[in-house]
């Protein structure tokens, strides 16, 4: 093979995480050259520990548009990239792979394995399959352009283990998948966007987005690595509630976590700005005061010999229950049959109502996500190319997409990816 810098390939993918991957498979699929260039060792080292290493791979939601209403704000802009790849599109290639999938809550799919592992197989495995060219601990520090047209990449000076490091990588269309700003341990520093800067785009700010967030409660510290299948979470300002949502609840040894809080922590955030947020957590969601009284009358009555702190089970995760008890001062050593009205209000009360103070989010290094990145109006989405510059694709979280976590983000890899890799290869 010739040294990479020697010739002029048919396509240049910059960043080897889902989105760049995709593109530098569809795009060789189609017959052209495609060089690959990872700035860390390995390829997908994000897509490694997405999801908690389980990675989210789509959204099971087959409808395009009711798909894109997740999308809030871009879903205008990406419907002619949606209508190319979407959820059917993006299961069917994993499941010609032979990779099964499953279907969680909130219609979120994982792989049948309940590993990362399982998806970058498949896109290794492909990238093998049509000759990609991949350049790993190379990373790009400068893009150069003449003219409306990018014409090569600058690789930084050699390091150890670099295959073409401290050359100039030539191609005829460049596909720009770095990413954004989350993670930055996995490589997501943002660079793309500096890049993008240089030669006249508009980035607008990006901020981390989709973040666990951190509390002042200690009760809430002790439960950390505890998870709670359904809750309803409140935030409240100003005794005001504000939103409220059900979902799946993570404890961590700072805070809260889960796909519900993620979703929530870009309006935690901008609350934080005029003042203390609460968040509010009922662990009995789907029960009102009465039916709630109810039960507990009747836990207490079919357990009547029991101590409390062993009867609980059917309200709260066991780890939980000596922690919120303590919280509220109830005894847990109390035997059911001894329990008062007023023990029973006051629990029924930190069921409903436990309350703990946000004190900020997360950063950059624990978001799934970055908000902001290219404005939308700079991008051709029939084609995922730069309106400045016709032989450059920009995908992934570069983009100014916002949209939920339920794997709608790794849905927009996919997409972009495809789009901008088969156009790529299309017309060369």
């Amino acid at each position: 093979m010739k040294n990479p810098g020697e010739q002029i390939w048919d396509v240049c993918v910059i960043g080897g995480g889902p989105a760049g991957m995709m593109a530098a498979i569809s795009a060789a699929e189609l017959g052209a050259e495609v060089i690959l260039i990872e700035k860390n060792a390995t390829l997908g080292k994000k897509l490694l520990i997405t999801g908690g290493g389980r990675c989210n791979v789509c959204n099971a939601q087959e409808d395009v548009r009711k798909l894109l209403s997740k999308f809030k704000g871009s879903d205008k802009f990406l419907f002619s990239a949606f209508s190319q790849w979407a959820t059917k599109e993006t299961l069917d290639f994993f499941h010609s792979h032979g990779m099964e999938t499953k279907e969680e809550a909130l219609m979120r799919v994982f792989p049948a394995s309940n590993t990362a592992q399982s998806v970058w197989d498949v896109l290794v495995s492909d990238l093998k399959k049509y000759s990609v060219t991949v350049l790993s601990n190379s990373p790009v520090v400068h893009m150069e352009k003449e003219g409306e047209e990018i014409i090569s990449v600058t690789l930084k000076t050699p390091t150890k283990g670099a295959r073409g490091a401290g050359k100039e990588i030539r191609a005829k269309k460049f596909i720009l998948a770095t990413g954004g700003k989350s993670r930055p341990e996995t490589g997501s520093t943002g660079d793309g966007y500096e890049w993008l800067k240089e030669i006249g785009h508009n980035v607008t700010g990006t901020n981390a987005a989709l973040v666990p967030v951190e509390v002042k409660d200690s009760w809430v510290r002790k439960l950390a690595g505890v998870s709670v299948p359904e809750v309803k979470i409140s935030i409240f300002q100003n005794d005001v509630k504000q939103d409220s949502k059900i979902g799946k609840l993570l404890f961590t040894h700072v805070g809260v976590s889960g796909p519900t809080i993620l979703n929530m922590s870009r309006d935690i955030g901008e609350l934080l700005k005029y003042g203390e947020v609460v968040l509010e957590i009922d662990f009995c969601p789907t029960l009102a005061y009465d039916a709630l009284n109810t039960k507990l009358q009747k836990i207490f009555a079919a357990n009547d010999k029991k101590k409390l702190k062993n009867s609980l089970a059917d309200v709260l995760p066991s780890a939980a229950v000596p922690i919120l008890l303590a919280e509220v001062d109830i005894d847990g050593e109390t035997p059911c049959n001894s329990v008062t009205r007023e023990v029973r209000l006051l629990l029924m009360k930190v069921l409903k109502h436990a309350s703990m103070e946000v004190t900020k989010l997360q950063g950059m290094e624990k978001a799934v996500i970055t908000s902001g990145g290219v404005v939308l109006e700079e991008v051709d989405f029939k084609t995922m190319q730069s309106r400045l510059f016709p032989n450059l694709y920009l995908i992934g979280d570069i983009l100014n997409v916002d949209r939920p976590s339920g794997g709608y983000s790794l849905q927009l890899c996919w997409t972009t990816g495809h789009v901008a890799g088969t156009h790529a290869a299309k017309y060369l």
